[in-house]
């Protein structure tokens, strides 16, 4: 009986310390599928962005190309390509391509960040006039006195007898060169 159980055990594989490296994973099903939609949706993501935006973004030819095919595609065909480029990006490192995209969102609200202070610094030179050119002044020094009280007069007129916003639009667009021009 001895004999059986001894050979039995040379028959079992020893235990090496690379074992507990080589350790297998598993991975549940509804993870997998978690995953691949989370992949369809950042597809779809870029799929939704202009060729600008797309043009920041780390893409092969290959993904690249079925982006701009899905983009021409409409219903179930766009499904599916849609699938498909989801089902490229599991065999691609994605994380590369997602900093790239938060880089983008989070330029973009800081883009309509700005603009919102900037539609409230207008709205604020309009309702006070004179008074508030200083603070504009303080805010960009470069910024042309005389044209932008003139703006502010022409935008209360205009204002006054109900026409057409130009003067108050253009003082929103100085504003923004000027945010711009501090940028670069």
């Amino acid at each position: 009986m001895t004999k059986k159980i001894d050979d039995w055990l040379d028959d079992v594989p020893e235990k090496n310390e690379n074992d507990d490296e080589e350790e297998i994973i598993w991975v549940s099903k509804s993870e997998i599928k978690r995953d691949a939609e989370a992949l369809k949706d950042l597809g779809a993501e870029m799929v939704d962005l202009g060729k600008n935006s797309l043009d920041k973004l780390p893409l092969d030819e290959d993904l690249r190309a079925a982006i701009d095919l899905c983009q021409k595609i409409k219903k179930e065909g766009r499904r599916r390509q849609m699938q498909l480029i989801g089902k490229m990006l599991r065999s691609r490192d994605v994380e590369p391509i997602e900093t790239a995209l938060d880089k983008l969102k989070n330029r973009h609200n800081q883009q309509v960040s700005l603009f919102h202070k900037l539609e409230m610094l207008r709205d604020r030179l309009v309702e006070e006039g004179d008074d508030a050119v200083p603070t504009v002044l303080d805010l960009y020094p470069e910024a042309d006195r005389q044209q932008l009280r003139a703006l502010i007069r022409n935008a209360q007129k205009e204002k006054a007898t109900n026409k057409p916003p130009k003067s108050y639009r253009q003082i929103f667009q100085y504003l923004r060169e000027l945010a711009e021009g501090q940028d670069h």
